[in-house]
């Protein structure tokens, strides 16, 4: 009997490229039987400590050409992505915190609420740092909104945790995806993920 396959989705609420990675990695998971584990870390936190550079300390280069990748895969893509959204930067804890306490709580659609948080930010100029929004995004999904605030002070030591295992375990950007030892950056690398756990590289 195969093994049951677990792909560690490391990722930021607040990432574009995340919200560009949309609901692809469940359908690669369903199609190769595979479970998924949501692992919410702080990107700006991350960056600093594996080589990068938060994006306000970016060459210039390097921020141009992140706009121009954004501005092509959502036309590739065909969804909307505001390039100037009003709450971004913006403190991505409370979402993470949300995330973590709904998937310990179960009973929801937790996949559903990953993907809400980076849309609310791209698309839907929400302020996800805001108590009230993150409670009507975590409603919508399913899950208790009291419930989950109860959950947030254990959920921040996790959170802290997740950061300490991403680094230990060769992540170093968002969204990261790690099947063992295998290691995929970035959403335009889901399809390579796919042909990794269909047997074909």
């Amino acid at each position: 009997m195969r093994q049951m396959v677990q792909i560690d989705y490391f990722f930021a609420t607040i990432s574009p490229f995340v919200y560009l990675a949309g609901g692809r990695l469940e359908a690669v998971a369903a199609r190769h039987g595979a479970t998924v584990r949501y692992v919410p870390i702080n990107a700006p936190a991350l960056f600093p400590r594996t080589g990068g550079q938060v994006l306000a300390e970016r060459h210039d280069s390097r921020k141009a050409y992140r706009l121009q990748e954004l501005r092509r895969w959502s036309a590739r893509l065909g969804v909307r992505l505001d390039m100037t959204p009003p709450h971004f930067p913006v403190n991505p804890a409370p979402s993470s915190y949300a995330v973590i306490t709904a998937a310990t709580l179960g009973g929801g659609d937790l996949a559903g609420l990953v993907q809400a948080f980076p849309r609310a930010v791209w698309a839907e100029g929400q302020n996800i740092a805001d108590e009230e929004v993150v409670a009507g995004i975590v409603a919508k999904y399913g899950f208790d909104p009291k419930a989950v605030d109860r959950g947030m002070f254990t959920a921040a030591e996790t959170y802290t945790a997740n950061l300490e295992e991403a680094v230990a375990r060769g992540v170093f950007g968002v969204p990261f995806y790690v099947v063992g030892e295998e290691r995929f950056w970035g959403q335009d690398r889901l399809e390579d993920l796919d042909l990794y756990l269909g047997g074909k590289i």
